[in-house]
């Protein structure tokens, strides 16, 4: 992550005056997702978002979002694990779909507020268990505001109720994140997934703590980083891992 600050403010002293991305003060497109975890925030209505995310056992996952309206987004999402490497790959068995919903836009008094429904999880797919590493969020509803405070700090709350539940569990999450802005280019990203619908076959009852950095790196182009899983709570992976991501946003 260190490394990742240095790259960052080599490339940033290039970019005055013309960064566009989702992270910083100086953003120009709303951030989608905390680390793992959605938003409030929308491509834009005619936009084309691409995501790009490298996980732990050579995983690759791909994703690409449509602003049909400002306020109305549908989204495709596939990978698989061993994509990189030596091994054969595993793919994912379904692609993942996502739908964005903005009823209300944020307000000086009130947060945005957004219903969606999000089938893509991380960390790649566990046939015997009949779901991902980390759960997909499901059907979700997410308030998102964002104060002043030396520069922007977002505050972001949801619950979700996945439709993974072959392992018998049927309990709604919570969630909770913040991003804190960190000059015009960099944000601080943290989330907890209380994980009220993995303490079963996949959790030990910690929840998930993910932390992360994402880069403006302009043209659209955002670069993040994140430790996934910093409570150890995951049984199959056992260890934070590291997570590398990539967005690019377009409007036509």
């Amino acid at each position: 992550m260190r490394n990742l600050l240095i790259v960052c403010a080599l490339i940033v002293g290039s970019l005055s005056g013309r960064a566009q991305g989702s992270a910083g003060s100086g953003a120009k497109l709303e951030p989608r997702f905390i680390v793992d975890l959605p938003t409030a925030g929308m491509p834009g209505s005619g936009a084309m978002a691409v995501d790009a995310e490298i996980y732990q056992q050579g995983g690759m996952q791909l994703g690409m979002t449509y602003g049909i309206f400002s306020w109305w987004s549908v989204g495709v999402f596939y990978g698989g694990a061993n994509i990189i490497g030596s091994e054969s790959p595993v793919m994912n068995p379904l692609p993942g779909f996502e739908l964005r919903f903005r009823a209300l836009n944020e307000t000086l008094f009130l947060p945005a507020l957004l219903f969606g429904f999000n089938s893509q999880g991380h960390g790649g797919y566990l046939k015997a268990l009949d779901r991902y590493v980390y759960k997909s969020p499901g059907i979700f509803m997410i308030l998102s505001k964002n104060y002043q405070m030396l520069g922007f700090l977002s505050i972001h709350g949801g619950v979700a109720y996945t439709l993974e539940r072959a392992d018998g569990n049927r309990n709604a999450d919570v969630y909770m994140g913040a991003e804190k802005t960190l000059g015009p280019f960099l944000s601080f990203l943290g989330e907890y997934d209380m994980a009220l619908n993995d303490n079963a076959s996949g959790g030990k009852g910690r929840g998930y703590l993910n932390l992360g950095v994402r880069c403006t790196l302009g043209g659209g182009l955002t670069l993040g980083i994140c430790a996934r899983d910093l409570l150890k709570n995951n049984r199959e992976v056992g260890a934070v891992n590291r997570v590398a991501t990539l967005e690019f946003v377009h409007a036509f």
